[in-house]
């Protein structure tokens, strides 16, 4: 199977809360969309610093990951983000690793939005089909 990319937007859950209370346009709420890399071995969000900024993410903890290969790199995990895809949407935490162009879309998010690869196809699709179903147990 090959690199497999989707289109999300990104969504600064923090603007967004203060443009529904109606003390910001929502004109303003941070949001991007980017043609993200799906990376299954990824536990979330993973982006670099730039993707950070724009965004205007806090940084909540700073520590190491863990990389392809075992090393360990610097990097920070931030607060919530909205993560949108088609009609579905989830929140999560992402890791910054510095230098990282790409947004990786991880396990937590997919898993969220009750998403996978499909694999003959090399694409992102619900797990159940156009309705997403969450389980409990």
């Amino acid at each position: 199977m090959g690199e497999v990319r989707t289109e999300i937007t990104l969504v600064n859950i923090r603007d967004k809360n203060i443009a529904d209370e109606g003390y910001m346009p929502q004109s303003e709420v941070r949001r991007l969309t980017v043609n993200a890399v799906v990376d299954t071995g990824a536990w979330t969000l993973v982006m670099g610093e730039e993707t950070r900024e724009k965004l205007g993410l806090r940084v909540k903890k700073t520590g190491k990951t863990t990389v392809a290969g075992g090393g360990t790199v610097p990097s920070q995990i931030t607060e919530p983000v909205t993560v949108h895809w088609k009609d579905r949407d989830t929140d999560c935490r992402a890791v910054v690793i510095p230098g990282e162009e790409d947004v990786l879309l991880g396990a937590i998010p997919l898993e969220g939005m009750d998403l996978m690869v499909h694999p003959l196809k090399n694409e992102v699709v619900g797990a159940h089909g156009d309705e997403a179903r969450y389980a409990v147990k």
